[in-house]
């Protein structure tokens, strides 16, 4: 690991200081205290904001929740709150990474972590993320967790979280500070980035920002399913998954929020799916459709070709249970 500086900051107005000078910060470091040690990342200075006033869970005046940025994911996944109104949250939590991960992973960390490519990790090969105009050695080489929809000749690496795909289906908002504490909101499932020609950039953040919080709207009627397909039981990314969020009004679907993990550079949602299902009976032909829609423009690079029939398949097993009669919240 490289030297760099180390500072700890106290508030808000500290960290932001410190951070001015192109630092990074860090709460947890599960991710990024990795990709240090491989010197995939060597930033000059980290700012430690474990000590700012991020912490709580709390409720908001419209009958939402705010998430503060330094929440864990165990106290998020655990709290009453999240199990009753966002269950959807609380098992996307609990299907990523270990129980001592989850202690300390933060919400705001959690949503910047990198993508887990294995190229990206390894420095003895060319990767434009981590060293733009290199090359993509994913494109020919080992890809079966790679993407099949949003990607580029630049890259085909995925968002591995869980809980910004769940967050997706759920309309939450990512809530920033910038530098010069301008705090601004924006939708999550505008947060990350597609690779396009910059795939060195994962997120809109800009130098110095800091994430304070992610804000849930007020709960909605209806039937919460989150499904991961992964390569084991625990402890593994998702090759597919999928957030979902139904709602019935007697015999035909009156709203539908759908959001994939596992498919592309960022948690991917489609609105052409959801505007299809809507109004609609539930039907094997109807989510055919849908699915189809979704795929239609999804491509495979050999190893992860499996990934476009599994979607399908996992897209319409969800839709099915989630508008059964009966079916568990």
């Amino acid at each position: 690991m490289k030297p760099f500086a180390y500072a700890r900051a106290s508030d808000r107005d500290g960290a932001r200081a410190e951070a001015a000078d192109n630092a990074l910060y860090i709460a947890g470091g599960t991710n990024l205290l990795d990709l240090m040690k491989l010197e995939v990342m060597a930033p000059d200075k980290l700012v430690d904001i474990n000590r700012l006033d991020l912490s709580e869970l709390a409720d908001t005046d419209d009958g939402g929740l705010r998430i503060g940025a330094l929440v864990t994911n165990s106290d998020c996944a655990a709290d009453q709150r999240i199990r009753r109104d966002y269950p959807l949250l609380s098992r996307a939590i609990l299907a990523g990474a270990s129980g001592q991960l989850r202690n300390k992973a933060t919400t705001g960390g959690n949503l910047c972590q990198r993508t887990r490519c294995y190229y990206f990790y390894d420095t003895a090969m060319p990767c434009n993320k981590r060293e733009p105009g290199s090359g993509c050695q994913a494109l020919a080489g080992f890809n079966r967790i790679h993407a099949i929809l949003g990607a580029s000749e630049a890259c085909i690496a995925t968002y591995p979280g869980d809980m910004a795909v769940a967050m997706t289906a759920l309309d939450a908002r990512v809530e920033i500070e910038n530098v010069d504490g301008a705090i601004r909101q924006i939708p999550i499932q505008d947060f990350h980035c597609l690779p396009g020609d910059n795939p060195e950039r994962d997120n809109i953040l800009e130098n110095g920002d800091l994430i304070t919080a992610v804000i849930l709207p007020r709960p909605v009627e209806g039937k919460q399913i989150y499904r991961k397909v992964r390569d084991r039981a625990s402890y593994a990314f998702a090759l597919c998954s999928v957030a979902a969020v139904v709602q019935m009004d007697r015999e035909t679907i009156a709203a539908a929020a759908l959001a994939f993990g596992g498919l592309a550079h960022k948690p991917w949602r489609d609105e052409t799916v959801e505007a299809l299902l809507v109004g609609e009976k539930p039907s094997a032909q109807l989510f055919g459709r849908a699915a189809d829609q979704l795929l239609a423009e999804a491509q495979g690079h050999g190893s992860n070709d499996f990934k476009i029939p599994l979607t399908r398949r996992v897209m319409i097993s969800v839709l099915q249970e989630a508008t059964e009669k009966g079916a568990a919240a």
